[in-house]
């Protein structure tokens, strides 16, 4: 069922890695709110669940089965977009491949991985972006991550790629400004598949973490984070830009 708003009626959001996890909430927020969606991933056969989600609701989606970490795939995501709805008003830069390691066992290629699929993935989209994106005015939400602000242990190759995201937030911002595009970071602490595998690997770890939390508990992937994008990215919140915006239920906030 649409949102009684419908803030987002007539845009169209390309999403990456909406086929799960964060990114499927991501998607079916903005659907709710009136947008078209054009979900990414690896995975076709959630990409098309995801679509069946969003068209129950009866808005339209579109799956484009790709990975981040290959420029060609990237460029197509974007071309398909545009060549199935017209435009492109709005890019959710989700994606991220990374390991858990400690710092010392943390190998070159651990740090490749994130980095591919982390900010050389979101550069690539938001390059093939822009020229859309400027032809009316867009948003770019690029995501980093609580664990990357408070430095967490055996998140080194994963954090180093988050910060680096958010470096680019802030210096897009500066540029494109001018072409009327807004570029800010969200970094939240939500339920995903990757947190599910944390909670079952270790889940007296799990619990200190939520135990971290000050509202005391993981975010909902569409409802917590999801609801906040689609904001993000509406008129309402239009005189924002270079922002990071902390979805993390206050687990980052000094001592």
């Amino acid at each position: 069922m649409m949102s009684e708003t419908s803030r987002l009626e007539g845009k169209v959001a390309l999403v990456t890695g909406a086929g799960q996890g964060v990114g499927r909430g991501v998607a079916l927020a903005l659907a709710r709110e009136g947008a078209a969606v054009v979900l990414t991933g690896r995975t076709e056969s959630k990409l098309r669940s995801v679509a069946v989600e969003i068209a129950d609701r009866g808005a339209k989606a579109h799956p484009v089965v790709g990975d981040v970490g290959r420029r060609e795939d990237v460029e197509l995501m974007v071309a398909e977009c545009v060549a199935v709805f017209g435009r492109l008003d709005v890019l959710v830069n989700n994606a991220q491949s990374s390991v858990q390691r400690l710092l010392k066992d943390t190998g070159e290629d651990d740090i490749d991985l994130a980095y591919r699929t982390g900010p050389l993935a979101t550069f690539r989209a938001m390059r093939a972006a822009l020229p859309h994106l400027r032809a009316e005015g867009g948003s770019i939400v690029n995501f980093g991550s609580s664990t990357a602000v408070q430095g967490d242990p055996a998140f080194g190759s994963y954090a180093m790629a988050k910060e680096a995201i958010r470096g680019l937030t802030r210096t897009a911002a500066r540029e494109w400004g001018r072409y009327g595009i807004r570029v800010n970071t969200v970094c939240p602490a939500a339920f995903s598949p990757a947190a599910d595998t944390f909670r079952d690997a270790d889940p007296e770890r799990f619990e200190r973490f939520v135990a971290g939390i000050p509202l005391g508990r993981m975010g909902d992937p569409e409802q917590d984070i999801g609801r906040a994008v689609a904001a993000l990215v509406s008129d309402d919140m239009a005189y924002l830009t270079g922002a990071t915006l902390m979805l993390c239920g206050g687990r980052t906030l000094l001592a």
